[in-house]
């Protein structure tokens, strides 16, 4: 099982996320768990307060480190597990990244606020930090969300057909294929015909085109790669 560990100050943010579509019936067959802890209940400040100014001067707050080491040695305790800190400037996170990480047993994720975290908490706590793109979020929670998604599906057993994971974007450095459902043809628009041939060889054939196709026109940088 792949437990998860979330330290927020939004911790009710994840409640519609965890307990829907896959995530829910990842916890019912027991792969996955969840585990959301509220950064402020371990402040030590009379105000449950977690942020300050920051030396030097400069806009906003910084997120304190008393609340935030605290709470992820409480968390972790004495297992061994991997602590992730969401922030724009970490490592991308990409399929084959999310395949690594799939694989540990305990995550916790550090979801930032503000200007960021004081850079001590990094140097004591922090094993890596995790971007999921280049721009900026208001806080570390829908990050944290999109991790929790990509890796839980990896997840063996919490797919329905795993097989299904073999063709996704990005499995084969391509994007997918075109996918077509019924009915045959739709206001005039038609599935390719070697979609209905029965021709599983033709058909296999026909989607590896159209992915590279696909990843050409759209995502040239994977091509190159």
């Amino acid at each position: 099982m792949l437990r998860f560990d979330i330290i927020s100050i939004f911790p009710g943010a994840f409640t519609a996320v965890l307990d829907e579509s896959i995530m829910k019936r990842a916890q019912a067959k027991k792969k996955v768990s969840f585990h959301v802890h509220d950064l402020r209940s371990f402040s030590k400040d009379p105000h449950r307060k977690v942020d300050d100014r920051p030396f030097g001067g400069g806009p906003g707050m910084v997120m304190t480190p008393q609340p935030l080491v605290d709470a992820v040695r409480k968390v972790k305790g004495r297992r061994k597990a991997k602590v992730i800190y969401m922030c724009p400037g970490g490592t991308p996170l990409t399929q084959a990244k999310a395949k690594e990480l799939a694989r540990e047993k305990n995550i916790i994720l550090v979801c930032g606020h503000y200007e960021g975290i004081d850079e001590r908490v990094r140097a004591l706590v922090v094993d890596e930090s995790l971007s999921i793109g280049d721009y900026v979020l208001t806080g570390g929670e829908l990050p944290a969300m999109v991790v929790v998604d990509a890796l839980t599906r990896l997840v063996p057993g919490v797919l329905g057909k795993e097989a299904s994971l073999e063709d996704e974007s990005f499995e084969r450095g391509l994007l997918e294929y075109p996918q077509y459902t019924r009915p045959a043809d739709f206001c005039g628009n038609k599935v390719p015909p070697v979609l209905l041939s029965g021709n599983h060889q033709a058909v296999k054939e026909w989607r590896t085109a159209q992915a590279q196709a696909r990843t050409k026109r759209f995502r040239p940088d994977l091509m190159e790669r």
